[in-house]
């Protein structure tokens, strides 16, 4: 008899099941990976549990049944959970099933300040500051350019870019199309009047490397297997859209191999991968060390033309779609394949 293991979804997710239509979570990979494993995932929602019983779909003969069944003893949280309803929803669940990626959504400068703590990883940091307008003043005066951005968004919503001109006054990115030259007064204004009553964080602009005269980063799968311990699962860069600062891929920016992009910058690819694969699992050893249960964690780094390695941003529900637009498909199904993995390892665990 397989093992049954919880996969927790949003609830837009977990209506589409019955007509396949799940977004970007690509339930047939993690039904293909838990035949493998001889595990049977049990698909649900918070809104469908309850104290000791949950609704959910588990996948047979081509189908999805709608069942209700005792909450698994292990559960892989691919949920977003905001509102203090669901929070209490997923503390519950926590009660009976060990949820990992249990928190999944963090406030960036909180994990900037945790991982500064680290003296050893100070040098993947880009400065970083609690956004304020005399803390922006005085970034302004300290460096060439500035990405001020919301500390608990994601896709590249809300960020803004500016840089310093030759004039003494300063490029202004705002969403898409060309930067406007502005005063310090006017850049000021136009920053504090988009943030209002957000929180929001400023954070020195690493000189990207460029791919065809636009930024990348990378965007790199760290994730716990078979063993428990950390992994790169894959990593693939993100190229800016025309006429965009940001490179998300939801944001117009375009996928492209790795290979590719180091050769373009006369960069070492084993060199290159290596320095990124230490840099990542270093990064993860120790945020999980300080955020228990996390388990599947996307990172976007960038480097520059000189192959530094600069961490921008940790991504708690990895989309993991960047890997399927650059026909990485083994990598892709990898992306799903290993946190069944872990959940198989939990429940090894919890059975000794």
């Amino acid at each position: 008899m397989n093992q049954i293991v919880g996969v927790l979804l949003d609830p837009k997710t977990f209506k589409g099941i019955p007509r396949k239509k799940t977004g970007n979570e690509r339930l047939s990979l993690y039904n293909r990976a838990a035949k493998q494993l001889q595990l049977t995932p049990f698909y649900t929602s918070l809104h469908q549990i309850g104290e000791k019983s949950a609704h959910g779909y588990l996948y047979s003969q081509n189908k999805y049944t709608l069942v209700r069944r005792p909450i698994p003893k292990v559960t892989h949280n691919r949920a977003i959970t905001l509102s203090p309803v669901l929070k209490r929803k997923l503390k519950q669940l926590s009660k009976s099933s060990i949820v990992f990626n249990r928190q999944n959504r963090y406030d960036k400068y909180y994990i900037y300040k945790l991982l500064h703590q680290n003296a050893s990883l100070r040098s993947y940091l880009p400065v970083s500051l609690k956004y304020s307008t005399k803390s922006l003043q005085a970034a302004m005066s300290t460096y060439p350019a500035l990405f001020i951005k919301p500390t608990n968004d994601s896709i590249g919503n809300g960020i803004i870019k500016i840089a310093k001109h030759a004039s003494g006054n300063w490029l202004f990115y705002w969403k898409r199309g060309n930067p406007k030259l502005v005063s310090v007064k006017e850049i000021i204004a136009k920053i504090t009047k988009i943030v209002g009553k957000r929180t929001y964080m400023i954070q020195e602009a690493i000189s990207l490397a460029t791919y065809k005269g636009r930024p990348y980063d990378l965007r790199i799968s760290v994730q716990r297997g078979e063993t428990g311990a950390w992994q790169v699962t894959g990593m693939v860069g993100k190229v800016a859209g025309l006429g965009s600062h940001v490179t998300n891929v939801a944001k117009g920016g375009k996928v492209r191999r790795t290979e590719e992009l180091f050769k373009h910058n006369e960069l070492d690819n084993k060199t290159m991968k290596t320095a990124l694969h230490q840099a990542s699992i270093s990064i993860l050893r120790d945020l999980s060390k300080k955020l228990p249960h996390l388990a599947d964690v996307g990172l976007d780094i960038g480097i520059t033309n000189q192959g530094h390695i600069k961490l921008i941003e940790v991504n708690g529900r990895d989309q993991r779609y960047s890997f399927k637009k650059a026909k990485m498909k083994t990598t892709f199904y990898r992306t799903y394949e290993t946190p069944l993995q872990y959940a198989k390892y939990l429940l090894k665990q919890g059975s000794r």
